[in-house]
């Protein structure tokens, strides 16, 4: 099975290579369902053009899969010359007024059908064979038996299946929310996750504002707070309580039109909503989770595994591939399952909401929701970007001796009274005179991005494609100014930076520290 991962923007799809995915699908500016992305554009075709080639046999998914309005299809054309640019391998559509068009430009390129077509059933399958589609992303409400009896009929059309990541509420992600509450349709790619909010459910006190139900009935909810009553256009609006009213009733109300959605951040603003017969119009889904049901997709004929995520971190990309990448090779006997054990492990370390198999097994899973934010351990701390030549090397070694002899040169200048001075304003202000780097046997310069602070006392571990995670001991490093050769107290994001380090790295290697603010088993809510 081919493993599929996300990438949002250059970095992400050189991690996505690194730590093991087959295959890396994209967005290109203006097409894609994650306009959020940073996506592609201007030069960046280069920088993919030498991915590829450094890492051969890798194939680039592009997802040119909204909705397109007649200006949309207009523009595309236009840009047809530009995507020619980029090694794309597939394009991932939904909107079949596009086919003819890469049909005719990219003749060379598959056709994938994306996940926003809904695509569930043989016939259709067979239909979107029939246009000239190689593959087809199954529609996530698909069972594992579904897609089964769809691969026995359609044996030669391959089958994507999403088996990691966020979850949309919608059906097959055709989400209006977006669009209804704040103008941004998910359908343009500018969905603003809608479903991930707070919200209180509220409902009128009819009877006192000429209502036909008794004052103060309420709908019981476990997923809402108490709050003091609030007033709309002459109605008095309470939050929703515990106080359950039988269940005929509570129908009643839900499907009457009367209960209003109040966002957290949107205090005076109140949002209509109707709940229908076995549906909720606001929910916030679990993640989904196949890690460990990989043999029962290869036994149902799925022949892509896909990763969600397009707008997750760099670490989470790593981290998610690099999991299923060794739970793949351990199905398929290049490694053996406890060689793979401590890798999965660490999935449960990346970014995440509780996990559900979603509707592979039984669709009562799928419906249960979860509220707060994603979650993680671990806060990056930085990316390795690749080895300094010997000239670069020696370069801040040369600007640490300078610095080491100027500094000398002005001690010797300095009176006994000016030197003690000068030894108090060091101990008060040590940023102010960092030391300068010294040579050490067996160390070498890397380049590091700092991400986020890295402090001496900031405890690092690495993690490689091939390494689970590796603390990094305090003599083990020093983070050095390539620019000037003194060593850093503390580090951050946009500081020029090197590790200096006797531990041998490779680009795209990570750091990563401990979050101070995490505590197990409790999803903290960032609101969003």
């Amino acid at each position: 099975m081919e493993l599929l991962s996300p990438a949002g923007n250059v970095d992400k799809l050189r991690y996505c290579y690194t730590y093991g995915a087959d295959a890396a699908y994209i967005g290109l500016k203006n097409f894609s369902l994650r306009v959020k992305a940073d996506n592609f554009y201007e030069d960046e075709y280069k920088k993919v053009v030498q991915l590829k080639e450094l890492f051969p046999g890798r194939r680039l998914h592009c997802a040119l899969n909204i909705s397109f309005h007649n200006s949309e299809i207009d523009r595309l054309i236009e840009d047809i010359p530009y995507f020619k640019l980029y090694p794309i391998d597939a394009f991932i559509v939904q909107d079949l007024g596009i086919v003819p068009i890469l049909q005719k430009n990219f003749p060379n390129a598959d056709l994938h059908l994306s996940t926003q077509a809904s695509c569930m059933n043989r016939e259709a399958v067979k239909m979107y064979k029939s246009i000239g589609f190689k593959r087809v992303v199954m529609g996530r409400e698909a069972s594992l038996k579904e897609i089964a009896e769809i691969k026995d009929a359609v044996p030669d059309m391959e089958i994507e299946c999403f088996v990691h990541g966020a979850m949309c509420i919608a059906y097959a992600g055709r989400c209006l929310m977006s669009a209804y509450l704040n103008g941004r349709s998910a359908q343009e790619g500018f969905c603003s996750h809608t479903c991930r909010w707070n919200y209180k459910l509220m409902a009128p006190i009819l009877g006192q504002a000429g209502g036909g139900m008794q004052t103060g009935t309420s709908l019981q909810t476990g997923a809402v707070q108490q709050t003091d009553a609030a007033s709309q256009t002459g109605e008095t609006l309470q939050t929703a309580t515990q106080d359950a009213l039988p269940m005929q009733k509570a129908i009643e109300l839900a499907q009457s039109g009367d209960l209003v959605l109040n966002e957290e951040k949107r205090p005076d603003e109140y949002f209509p909503v109707y709940e229908g017969e076995n549906f909720t119009a606001v929910l916030s889904s679990k993640d989904l989770c196949m890690i460990d049901h990989l043999a029962d997709l290869k036994k149902a004929g799925v022949d892509s595994l896909k990763i969600e995520g397009r707008m997750k971190s760099i670490y989470y990309v790593a981290m998610v591939t690099r999991a299923y990448r060794k739970a793949l090779d351990a199905l398929d006997g290049k490694i053996t399952e406890e060689e793979a054990k401590p890798f999965v492990a660490e999935l449960y370390k990346a970014s995440h909401r509780p996990f559900t198999t979603a509707f592979y097994y039984n669709r009562s899973d799928a419906d249960v929701t979860v509220s707060g934010a994603a979650d993680s351990p671990y806060l990056l701390a930085g990316e390795i970007k690749g080895a300094l030549t010997a000239e670069e090397s020696n370069f801040v070694f040369k600007k640490a001796t300078q610095l080491t002899k100027r500094r000398k040169e002005e001690r010797e200048k300095l009176c006994p009274q000016a030197l003690k001075a000068l030894e108090e304003r060091i101990k008060n202000q040590p940023d102010k005179h960092l030391a300068a780097v010294e040579k050490k046997e067996g160390f070498a310069f890397y380049t590091l991005a700092p991400l986020n602070m890295i402090t001496r006392q900031t405890l690092l571990e690495l993690v490689t494609p091939a390494i689970v995670s590796r603390m990094l001991k305090a003599e083990e490093f020093c983070l050095v100014n390539p620019n000037t050769g003194e060593v850093y107290n503390w580090v951050c994001d946009g500081h020029p930076c090197a590790i200096y380090t006797s531990i041998p790295l490779s680009q795209g290697d990570l750091l990563r520290a401990l979050d101070p603010g995490y505590k197990e088993g409790i999803f903290r809510d960032n609101g969003r």
